[in-house]
């Protein structure tokens, strides 16, 4: 039995599985370790290759881990999951995940700094509020159509629907009208949050030389331009052009079978 040359670690809440193996594959190790153990334990061992799928804590412990001295390797769980050779479970998923970052032809995902996530929160947060908004006025929309009052749909007319809850001439029902003013009230305080992050993000962009170069794309404003800065991987990851339309899902999807070929568009 050799050293331990490669470590899948299948990440968890809680209690973590790690499954070290040699340079041959041997298995040298399986075993449970709870969140304060993983560090003492990776500390431990040889400098190996540290392999983990690309969720959502992996680029966290992907640092953690480097520092002390290991190759960190974050796979999708959609190239793991083929190597998963038995009935699922964290054993099951320790040993593809070590099995997957042994494959030549593996792609892996680059780990992101504390400051690229910290950047990236905007984003995350502005596209809930705006899908929390958007539920709000399909929620006024369709309560006001109730009662006869058809407002056309788009953003721009979502304050004539706040007008018609507010306005006291209006005919809608005594009983219907408090309860519509939280839905109203909510969603005038939700676009009160997205204009503030939408500055946020205008400020940046200014300030930011890559993110100017974009915006002089025709097309290209400042939050989009903002938003591929902080949340594409690095320009070196991509070999062409059509590499990273790939990773935007701008390419068409590949469907074929015997030698017929059905390209779907994605995106």
């Amino acid at each position: 039995m050799g050293e331990v040359s490669i470590i899948g670690l299948d990440l968890a809440k809680t209690v973590f599985q790690a499954h070290g193996a040699d340079a041959s594959g041997e298995v040298i190790f399986r075993k449970k370790l709870r969140r304060d153990q993983v560090l003492a334990f990776l500390a431990s061992q040889p400098r190996c290759v540290v392999a983990m799928e690309a969720c959502a804590s992996a680029h966290y412990w992907a640092r953690e881990i480097a520092t002390l001295g290991h190759e960190t390797r974050l796979i999708p769980p959609a190239y793991v999951k083929p190597f998963v050779k038995r009935q699922k479970n964290d054993m099951a998923d320790a040993e593809a995940i070590c099995e997957a970052a042994q494959r030549p032809t593996m792609r892996f995902v680059a780990p992101k700094s504390a400051e690229a996530q910290g950047a990236a929160v905007v984003f995350r947060t502005r596209d809930l509020l705006v899908r929390q908004r958007t539920q709000l006025i399909n929620a006024l929309r369709g309560h006001l159509a109730e009662f006869g009052f058809i407002v056309r749909q788009g953003p721009g007319h979502v304050g004539k629907l706040v007008d018609l809850v507010f306005d006291p001439s209006s005919e809608l029902p005594a009983e219907a009208r408090p309860v519509l003013a939280v839905l109203a009230e909510s969603l005038q305080a939700i676009q009160a949050r997205i204009a503030v992050l939408d500055r946020d993000i205008a400020a940046r962009a200014k300030t930011d030389p890559v993110v100017k170069r974009l915006m002089t794309i025709p097309g290209i404003g400042p939050i989009i331009a903002t938003a591929l800065v902080t949340l594409a991987p690095a320009p070196s990851t991509f070999r062409r052009g059509r590499d990273f339309a790939a990773w935007l899902g701008l390419t068409p999807k590949q469907h074929s079978s015997g030698g017929k070929d059905r390209g779907q568009a994605r995106g």
